[in-house]
C-alpha cells in the first residue's frame, strides 16, 4: 500500500473512534475529560486526511518536496492544494483551530470539568470550553473533509494496484 493510502485509512478509524466515543462511551461515563481524547481523534482524523492528500500529489510529483512537521504540510495543504481541488477554505479554518485548542490544552496551567463541559485556561485565565455540541459539530465537517480528500485521492487509485 502507498503512503497515501495508509494516511486515509488512519483519518477513516480515527472518525470512527471519535465518533463512537462521543456517542456511546461519553453518555455512559460522562467524564467531560473523554471530550478531549474525542478531540485528538478528530485532530488525528484531518492530519492524516490532509496527509493523504499530500502523500498523493508528492506521489505524482505535483507539489514540491516538505518537511515532516504540521506547519510545514498544512502550508503547502492551505497554500498549494486548497486553490488547486478547490477545497472549502472551512477545513483549513477547522483544521486550525482544533490544533490551536490542543496547544491551549498541552500549554495550560488549569483545566477542569464543569457539568458535561470541559474547561481550558490560559496563563492568563482566558476560558476556552469543549462541549459535547462542538465535538458533534467538528465531527460533522470531519466527516465531511474525510470524504472530499478520499474523493479526490481515489480518483488514480487503480494505478497502484
Amino acid at each position: 500500500m502507498e503512503d497515501f493510502q495508509l494516511a486515509r485509512e488512519k483519518a477513516v478509524k480515527n472518525i470512527r473512534v471519535a465518533d463512537h466515543m462521543l456517542i456511546m462511551t461519553f453518555p455512559l461515563v460522562k467524564d467531560p475529560k473523554i471530550l478531549l481524547a474525542v478531540l485528538e481523534n478528530i485532530y488525528q482524523s484531518l492530519t492524516s486526511s490532509m496527509d493523504s492528500l499530500l502523500f498523493y500529489e508528492r506521489t505524482f510529483k505535483r507539489i514540491p518536496a516538505f518537511q515532516d512537521s504540521f506547519e510545514s504540510k498544512f502550508n503547502v495543504f492551505k497554500d498549494k492544494l486548497v486553490p488547486k481541488h478547490s477545497i472549502n477554505k472551512e477545513y483549513s479554518e477547522l483544521i486550525r483551530s482544533i490544533r490551536e485548542l490542543l496547544v491551549e490544552h498541552k500549554n495550560s496551567p488549569v483545566e477542569f470539568s464543569r457539568g458535561d463541559r470541559f474547561v481550558i485556561c490560559s496563563s492568563n485565565y482566558r476560558m476556552k470550553t469543549i462541549t459535547v455540541a462542538d465535538m458533534k459539530k467538528y465531527i460533522a465537517k470531519t466527516k465531511l473533509f474525510v470524504a472530499d480528500m478520499d474523493r479526490l485521492v481515489r480518483r488514480n487509485e487503480g494505478i497502484f494496484k
